[in-house]
C-alpha cells in the first residue's frame, strides 16, 4: 500500500474516532490505551488499528529506539491474531510490545499465550474494602510456558497448565497452581490474603511471597520429587507435600496462618512473621504431621 493511499484510509476516520485511541508517556513507559469499549461494529477493530497507525505516524516521536511498549486494552476482545497486527505496527516506528493489561480473561489468554506479560484486572472492584473478597475475579486458567521476562498478574487464582521459568513470573491475588515445574517467582495473596497458596509439580521457585512475606526455597531432593504447597505459618512460609494437605491443616484465622494441629489453635494472634525469610524445606508426613 503507498503512502497516498494510506493518507486516504486514514482521512476517512472521524475526528471523533481519533481521540478513541491513547498514546502516554511514563517516564520509561510507553502506554497504548484503547478506549472503553462502549458499543461494537463490524469495522471497529479496523478503526481502532487503522487510528493507532494514524496517531504513531503523525505523533512528535518522543520514545527512544526499541523502547518497551504496555497495552491497555481495556475490555476489548482482542485474539493473537489482533495482539499479532498491534505488535508489527508498533515495531514499524521502533515500538516493542511487551505487556498487556486487560480485563477480559479471553485477552489475557491471548496475550500470555502469544509470550507477552499480562494483568488481568477486574473493573467492578468495589473501593469499599468490607467488599473487596465479593469482587476477587474468576480464576485464570492458561495452557502455556511463562518464559523469562513473562508477568502473569490476575485479581483471583491463576491456573497454569505448564512450566513457569526462571526469569517467569506470576502474581495472583489468591492462589497460584502451576501444573508442571515452578522456576521462576511465585507470589500469591498480593493484596495481603495470607490463606493463600502456591501449588506446584515440582517447587524450585527463585523466590516465593505470600501476602508480604517472602522466601527463598533451598532445592529438593532429587530422589524425592513430588507435588508440594507452599503456605504461610505463624514461623514464616513452609513447604509441604500436596498429598491430603487439607485434611492435615486448617487456616487459624487467630494466627493469620495455616496450622498442622488443628485442634489445638491458641486464641491469641501471634507477631508476623519477618519479612524475609531463607526456606528449609518443611515437609509434613500427611499421616503423622510430623517432620521427616
Amino acid at each position: 500500500m503507498t503512502d497516498e493511499s494510506s493518507d486516504v484510509e486514514f482521512e476517512a476516520i472521524s475526528s471523533a474516532q481519533l481521540d478513541q485511541v491513547k498514546l502516554k508517556q511514563e517516564g520509561n513507559k510507553f502506554i497504548v490505551i484503547l478506549p472503553t469499549r462502549v458499543k461494537e461494529h463490524p469495522n471497529h477493530w479496523e478503526e481502532l488499528w487503522q487510528e493507532l497507525k494514524y496517531h504513531l505516524k503523525h505523533s512528535e516521536r518522543t520514545w527512544s529506539t526499541q523502547q518497551v511498549v504496555y497495552l491497555q486494552a481495556e475490555d476489548h476482545l482482542l485474539d493473537t491474531r489482533q495482539l499479532q497486527n498491534l505488535a508489527e505496527v508498533l515495531q514499524e516506528v521502533d515500538l516493542k510490545l511487551i505487556s498487556v493489561k486487560t480485563s477480559r480473561r479471553q485477552t489475557a489468554v491471548a496475550a500470555a499465550t502469544a509470550g507477552y506479560s499480562v494483568e488481568q484486572i477486574n473493573w467492578a472492584t468495589s473501593f469499599k474494602e468490607k467488599e473487596e473478597e465479593a469482587n476477587i475475579a474468576e480464576p485464570l486458567y492458561l495452557k502455556t510456558t511463562i518464559r523469562s521476562g513473562v508477568e502473569v498478574r490476575h485479581n483471583g487464582t491463576v491456573i497454569i497448565l505448564g512450566d513457569v521459568n526462571p526469569g517467569g513470573s506470576i502474581v495472583a491475588r489468591g492462589d497460584i497452581i502451576i501444573w508442571g515445574n515452578l522456576r521462576g517467582i511465585a507470589h500469591a495473596g498480593s493484596q495481603g490474603h495470607r490463606e493463600s497458596r502456591i501449588f506446584a509439580l515440582k517447587m524450585e521457585p527463585t523466590q516465593i511471597r505470600i501476602a508480604d512475606i517472602v522466601a527463598r526455597v533451598a532445592p529438593p531432593d532429587p530422589e524425592d520429587i513430588q507435588p508440594e504447597i507452599a503456605y504461610l505459618t505463624k514461623e514464616g512460609i513452609a513447604i509441604a507435600r500436596a498429598l491430603n494437605f487439607e485434611k492435615s491443616h486448617r487456616f487459624a484465622e487467630s494466627w493469620g496462618s495455616w496450622d498442622d494441629t488443628p485442634t489445638d489453635i491458641p486464641k491469641t494472634k501471634v507477631e508476623t512473621p519477618a519479612k524475609f525469610s531463607i526456606l528449609n524445606r518443611v515437609l509434613k508426613s500427611p499421616s503423622n504431621n510430623k517432620d521427616i
